[in-house]
């Protein structure tokens, strides 16, 4: 760095440096706090469920039941184990999802060059940049010699852009992007050259900080399904409160017993409170993430999964997401001809275009187009005397804001020759060849066909030189045009037919990105966005209002030039327009459209911190065909809970009656707390895994998004749901007065009762895994789940009924065979009329199919 030197440059002193951060604090961006495990343990403790078993554990307490009250406690005991875990599981995932490492940073201090952490960057620092680093802070360039930035992380450009240094500070610092900008930007990455440079913003005052003061003030919001579920279990909580207290008034002033009628109050409100509800919600989300993560997928909000079969509009970020976000040659020019590259041979014709190519680059670069070259040498050019690995660099020639080109000069192991080859700008190398104003548009001609085909444009030269003293500029040489190159970023293989699925699943995918328009045309056409699509540039969109934006939005599907903000305004519009957007990228300036949009979807691989902290869903593959298999997911989890949520009304419905119906009709109490909440140990695993491991239908990626609106409780299920559950209130009921009637004692009475649930229980798993196919089809498909807790609580109900020990803690008496049989066939055949409705009314049934 010949105009700057750096030996007098002094920097901060250590003291100035400590006071600064003192002041300013660390160089990095907050995240969030991890929960204390005694916060999540209060969080848990304050579930209704828990609650009521608490409070009726110390009920049996007061009224000298030990043993009953044990029972209970163990069981919130387990619960709260197992809470606890799962929770502390995910925050540990989450926390190693998270990479909070800070780069290391040269910086002058006190008159010497040391390395720090990058934290520990200060306002006011003198930083020494070198190829290969990652920027740590924003800073103005003081010096810079060939100095090029890849900014695609902030800007969405993959092409890096040179910069120049300034003799004076700008009085306000531009925005990231643009060739000859003085400043350089945190996050961003030195692919070529050297420079120095002194901090002027860290942490959240950076470009990189502002954009996680937008995040912060971006809710997220809840999904509607988790509004719903929230909604319905306080409609429902409510009501069963008014139940418990009828019930209580009816027991105390009947029987006179007010601690009795309080424990069968708190027994009705167990059998009503529908926390399945959030609890299934949970599990099924749960499972998905992990079903999910086998196809390349991590989940970070789990509950944006469901949304995802919602999913109308999928807008995506072009460079790393649609494309590589790498540089390959893809087309070659020289006068004796031209070449589609591919991967066959190349011709001889455009051998020597590739050769200088190499020549003007770096041995080692780290700019993506010297690597491209590099690339196309090795697969084509190896063994052929096209390659110098031997040859001695003598002098490079650096690009500069006069003359867009770069000359690096080489000699040979034997002889005084030097050749010199440069790369550049078309313009600036027929500049330096001195072509005829008619070969001079000729070439023009011809890189105006490369770029409308949207490929970045070099041209490449060579010359001779044999004298003794090597000249100052580059102009000073007698070049000759070697030829053209088009460089491109090419598309992931796998999105087209990504493309091609989403649309027959109803999916429109929207493309935003910082490219040029011409460059996003080509992507737009080759990734087989349905044609014709509007384009609008970030210009164009910036002057249209809020209201001709939302009209707009609904045709056009391709946006070029756009800056993040206009990312996260496109994406408001298109949720303001009632569709429910997914948006993926991979680069900081996607984060603040990732936390926006409904879900988000972040590239893991080549994606940044803050891409995946403000995402939903993280690719881990970075393979846009991913999320295929997320929408697939997410519709099947929305039909598969539909599902557990009819069995879930239809259970809850007798045993609720049975709590509440005997003590009106004055008989004796059917249900105890204990087999209340053995019951729930059915209901919760069979919601949670027996119907989340129901398979998709075969057609559910070529139906239409649900609507928007389409509500998880509709009238249709709740009404069919209520029946079912009617049905085997009225058969337990029958048994348990038919039982009271013939003088069968209570404790038999009760286990009849019970029986009969048990029984109507595993017949509403199985009628409900599908509402198109009979209950025999429904047991014979593969649902290991579904088999197991119909093995094994038809085994704890044999031990209830006939192990003393088992059955002493239900309070049971063993009933006679004959009546045991009857009380299983009632449970087992008092759905049979919904096996009719299957058959008779399929269409009306028909949303609850699933693959066979």
């Amino acid at each position: 760095m010949a105009g700057f030197d750096l030996r007098s440059e002094r920097g901060l002193s250590e003291a100035e440096a400590a006071a600064r951060l003192a002041r300013d604090g660390p160089n990095e961006l907050p995240s969030d706090a991890e929960q204390s495990i005694v916060a999540t343990l209060l969080a848990v403790l304050k579930e209704p469920m828990l609650l009521l078993l608490l409070g009726t554990g110390a009920l049996y307490l007061v009224l000298g039941d030990v043993r009953e009250a044990l029972i209970l406690l163990t069981f919130v005991g387990v619960i709260i184990a197992i809470t606890l875990y799962q929770e502390r599981k995910t925050e540990r995932a989450l926390a190693a999802l998270r990479d909070l490492s800070s780069p290391r940073a040269s910086v002058i201090r006190d008159g010497a060059k040391k390395r720090i952490a990058g934290r520990d960057v200060v306002q006011g620092d003198v930083m020494v940049l070198a190829e290969g680093d990652r920027v740590p802070a924003d800073a103005l360039l003081l010096d810079a010699s060939n100095l090029s930035v890849d900014e695609s992380l902030l800007t969405g450009e993959s092409v890096p852009v040179r910069k120049a240094a300034a003799p004076h500070a700008p009085e306000e610092a531009p925005r990231p992007g643009g060739d000859d900008l003085p400043f350089v930007f945190s996050g961003t990455l030195v692919v070529r050259g050297q420079g120095v440079a002194r901090v002027t913003a860290t942490g959240q005052r950076s470009e990189l900080g502002k954009i996680g003061a937008t995040l912060a003030d971006l809710e997220t919001e809840r999904t509607p399904l988790e509004r719903e579920v929230t909604r319905v279990v306080s409609r429902v909580a409510l009501g069963g409160l008014g139940l418990c207290v009828l019930l209580l008034v009816v027991f105390g002033l009947t029987r006179g017993d007010w601690l009795r009628g309080l424990l069968a109050g708190l027994a009705l409100a167990m059998a009503v409170l529908p926390e399945e509800f959030p609890v299934v919600l949970t599990v099924f989300m749960a499972i998905g993430a992990w079903r999910l993560s086998k196809h390349h997928v991590l989940t970070r909000r789990v509950p944006a999964l469901e949304l995802l079969g919602a999913a109308t509009v999928l807008c995506t970020d072009k460079t790393g997401t649609l494309t590589h976000n790498r540089m390959t040659v893809g087309a070659l020019w020289s006068r004796l001809g031209a070449h589609e590259v591919s991967p066959g041979e190349l011709p001889e014709a455009v051998h020597q275009v590739v050769e200088f190519g190499i020549l003007a680059s770096q041995r080692d670069p780290f700019d993506p187009m010297e690597v491209a070259f590099h690339q196309i040498g090795r697969e084509h050019l190896q063994g052929t005397e096209h390659l110098h690995e031997s040859w001695e660099l003598v002098r490079e020639y650096p690009l500069s804001p006069e003359l867009l080109s770069v000359a690096h000069v080489w000699r040979a192991k034997t002889g005084r020759r030097r050749v010199i080859a440069a790369k550049g700008a078309p313009e600036a190398i027929v500049d330096l060849c001195h072509l005829a104003p008619a070969e001079a548009d000729a070439i023009r001609t011809e890189v105006v066909a490369l770029a409308g085909r949207g490929l970045r444009v070099l041209a490449v030269a060579r010359a001779y030189f044999d004298g003794d003293d090597l000249p100052d500029e580059q102009h000073d040489y007698d070049f000759e045009l070697v030829g053209l190159v088009g460089l491109r970023d090419p598309l992931r293989e796998t999105v087209p037919a990504a493309v091609d699925e989403c649309r027959a699943a109803g999916i429109s995918v929207v493309m935003i990105t910082g490219d040029y328009a011409e460059t996003a045309r080509v992507v737009a056409t080759e990734a087989h966005l349905p044609e014709p699509y509007d384009l609008i540039t970030g210009p164009e969109l910036d002057a249209l209002s809020d209201g001709e934006l939302y009209q707009r939005v609904r045709t056009t599907r391709v946006f070029a030039r756009a800056v993040p903000e206009q990312k996260l305004r496109l994406v408001q519009a298109l949720k303001a327009s009632g569709e429910i957007v997914a948006m993926t990228g991979d680069g900081v300036n996607d984060a603040p459209s990732l936390k926006a949009a409904h879900i988000g979807v972040a590239m893991g691989g080549r994606g940044t911190d803050v891409a995946r902290e403000a995402a939903s869903l993280v690719l881990t593959d970075d393979d846009f065909s991913s999320i295929v298999a997320a929408v697939r997911l997410g519709r099947r989890i929305f039909a598969n809970l539909r599902k557990a949520m009819a069995y879930i009304i239809a259970i809850h419905v007798p045993i609720a009656g049975m709590s509440l119906l005997p003590v009106l009709l004055g008989w004796p109490l059917a249900l105890f707390p204990v087999h209340i909440v053995f019951l729930e140990l059915v209901i919760d695993p069979a919601c949670s895994i027996a119907f989340e491991a129901e398979r998709e239908d075969t057609d559910v990626m070529r139906r239409p998004p649900r609507p928007a609106g389409a509500r998880l409780f509709e009238p249709r299920l709740v009404a069919l749901a209520v029946l079912q559950g009617a049905s085997l209130l009225l058969a337990a009921l029958l048994i348990f007065g038919h039982a009271l009637s013939k003088g069968t004692p209570e404790p038999a009475a009760r286990a009849l009762t019970f029986t009969t649930l048990v029984a109507g229980n595993l017949a509403l798993i199985a009628t409900n895994r599908s509402w198109t196919h009979s209950v025999l089809g429904n047991l014979s498909s593969p649902n290991v789940p579904a088999r197991l807790i119909l093995v094994g609580a038809l085994s704890v109900l044999g031990l209830a009924l006939y192990a003393p020990p088992i059955r002493s803690l239900f309070h049971f008496a063993t009933p006679e065979p004959s009546d045991t049989a009857l009380a299983l066939a009632a449970g087992a055949l008092c759905l049979l009329w919904f096996e009719g409705l299957k058959r008779a009314l399929p269409s009306v049934l028909g949303a609850g199919s699933t693959a066979r």
